[in-house]
């Protein structure tokens, strides 16, 4: 069978190595592969070595040895806490590529800062389709992240693309990595269904282009307290563009290998792209090796609108996008804006907020206002909103309670998208019903309404707008 190694190349842009795959045979005559992880040429032990199927830790002098399943195209090391992450020109790059060897070494460098507190982010579907999204990307949505990332004072960030990076042109592949570049922070990669090959064959072989720039589809790496697993849920039908949401079985026996090792008291985070909780249809399977852990929290992207479901103790977080709607309107299809989410590790306790392209952290809430026959009504969309959430309001200063939560579409929304030519570039985009929005009715001589929203950790958000 034919192996598949890592050369690098000169890349499409400054500054940038890309991987391409190349065929080399294999030695199997001597059937394992062996290998020593390091920092600064000292061993290190008990740090985790896969090929996706196996699983093995380095001894006391930091060697490991492994027999590769005849299927394995990569080997990677599980960055272990309190050591930096790999990466050319911040794309991670924590595998090696099976080749022509058998032999690999990785050299690991110890962080000079306690990484029991971190940030990450995650972008779900950037979703470029052609340059001019990627302008609007470059434009928007990576100044936003640096201006994010400048004012966190030095603590340790990391990001997570949680699928379609691109919308099936894989040329673009380059642009999503320019755009991680300029960002400054290492950043790990999902695949999406738009990062699929198609007519290539069945499931798999739909991710060689992606491999080929980003490399396994399922990995795992720790920081702090924090143990992150990407998982690849979109399992490619064999047919044009035809999927479903499934981890198979090969990632669901290497997973319960890799959380053997790992604490049960620790933070668990899962990025993949379809979600768990509605389109993952083994979904049992993968909550079932989750079930030891207490903190766990699932990060997926895939639907274009942010909602938040708990299930079985498990929080999944379904982002809304990098893209809006398609790159067509500054908000999602339930009115979220186009976006990304912000989590603050500390030790094993995880706090969240949704950022807004464009706007500053304490916009998290909008606000319509309708006329009816003899009255009127604010909309207030919550898009971050879950139960733990408070939502309150004020009519001309008076105190008026909790408004109705009701599911609906954001005015926004219908304004935008609602129509056969709507929104111009690209017309399937439609308005999304959603429940985190919130109703209130006033008389028209109401001059006030000021909606606050506090969130689950005690934070308030506030919007007014003249009745």
């Amino acid at each position: 069978m034919n192996r598949r190694s890592f050369i690098k190349k000169s890349g499409l842009f400054a500054g940038t190595l890309f991987i391409s795959l190349k065929s080399y045979p294999f030695d199997r005559r001597e059937k394992k592969i062996t290998g020593r992880v390091h920092s600064l040429k000292n061993g290190l032990q008990g740090v985790v070595v896969s090929d996706g199927y196996s699983v093995v830790v380095t001894d006391k002098n930091g060697y490991y040895s492994i027999e590769p399943n005849e299927n394995a195209r990569f080997l990677w090391v599980s960055t272990p806490a309190g050591y930096e992450f790999n990466t050319e020109s911040n794309l991670a790059r924590h595998y090696e590529g099976i080749g022509s060897r058998n032999q690999y070494d990785f050299q690991l460098k110890p962080l000079n800062v306690d990484d029991s507190r971190h940030n990450f982010i995650i972008w779900a579907d950037p979703q470029v389709k052609d340059k001019s999204d990627v302008v609007q990307m470059m434009e928007t949505a990576v100044p936003d992240v640096k201006k994010l990332v400048g004012g966190m004072g030095g603590t340790l960030v990391h990001g997570i693309g949680v699928g379609d990076l691109v919308w099936d042109n894989h040329t673009l592949f380059a642009d999503y990595e320019k755009a991680v570049a300029d960002m400054g922070v290492p950043f790990f990669q999902a695949l999406g269904n738009h990062d699929q090959d198609y007519r290539r064959g069945g499931d798999e072989t739909s991710d060689v282009t992606f491999s080929e720039h980003f490399g396994p589809t399922y990995y795992s790496f720790s920081r702090g307290k924090a143990h992150y697993v990407v998982l690849d849920d979109v399992r490619y039908l064999g047919e044009d563009r035809k999927y479903d949401g499934y981890v198979n079985q090969q990632q669901l026996d290497w997973l319960k290998k890799d959380l053997q090792l790992i604490p049960r008291d620790n933070l668990v985070i899962v990025c993949l792209h379809i979600p768990v909780y509605s389109q993952v249809k083994n979904n049992g399977d993968l909550y079932a090796l989750l079930r030891p852990f207490k903190n766990v929290h699932i990060m997926s992207g895939h639907t274009h609108y942010n909602i938040n479901n708990i299930q079985n103790d498990i929080f999944e977080h379904n982002h809304g996008t990098v893209c809006g709607a398609w790159w067509t309107g500054p908000v999602c299809g339930d009115g979220t804006p186009r976006g990304y989410g912000v989590y603050e590790v500390n030790g094993t306790d995880l706090k969240w907020y949704y950022k807004a392209t464009g706007r500053e952290k304490e916009y998290q809430l909008s606000v319509d206002i309708e006329t009816l026959n003899n009255q009127k009504r604010f909309i207030a969309n919550v898009w971050n909103w879950d139960p733990q959430w408070k939502v309150e309001w004020w009519a001309d200063d008076k105190y008026m309670g909790e408004p109705e939560n009701i599911k609906g579409f954001d005015p926004l929304t219908i304004r935008l998208y609602k129509g056969d030519n709507l929104p111009a570039k690209r017309p399937f985009a439609e308005p999304h019903k959603t429940d985190h929005l919130f109703v209130g009715h006033f008389a028209p001589s109401v001059k006030k309404v000021k909606v606050v929203a506090t969130d689950r950790f005690g934070q308030k958000f506030t919007a007014e707008l003249n009745g």
